[in-house]
């Protein structure tokens, strides 16, 4: 298996990563309203309501990017939802260090530690899901 197929050539990457990161944006919205929602509204600890947040994002963001970023048309959506969440659950990871270390160690503000988590997070999942849940087989 080779790392790019013909048919992802670096313009048709590039279209790729655009369109992931349109559907990331529109998961902005999903992930930080939930935060807020649980953290400011019912009092859940910050780091968790930030996984709630993030998890819930990701879940509305496989479905767009299953759909319009990679076109997929594997039959397995529970296998490719699944790889989904798994590298979502490490981009997690890195998003709550990232975040840690910013508002512990730099005394940043949570959503600004929040947004450049995020900014880092996001190359990390469009590589590993370009990779491994959305490859190219053939």
């Amino acid at each position: 298996m080779t790392l790019l197929s013909s048919a992802q050539a670096p313009a048709v990457l590039m279209a790729k990563f655009v369109k992931f990161g349109i559907v990331g944006f529109s998961g902005l919205f999903v992930d930080f309203g939930m935060t807020y929602l649980l953290k400011e509204k019912f009092g859940v600890q910050k780091y968790l309501s930030n996984a709630i947040g993030l998890l819930t994002a990701a879940s509305s963001n496989y479905v767009l990017n299953r759909v319009w970023t990679f076109e997929s048309n594997n039959p397995n959506v529970a296998l490719e939802y699944t790889e989904f969440v798994l590298i979502s659950l490490v981009g997690l990871a890195i998003n709550t260090l990232i975040l840690w270390f910013l508002v512990t160690k730099f005394r940043m503000n949570f959503y600004l530690g929040k947004a450049i988590a995020i900014v880092v997070v996001m190359i990390w999942n469009f590589v590993a899901n370009l990779l491994f849940t959305f490859r190219v087989v053939g």
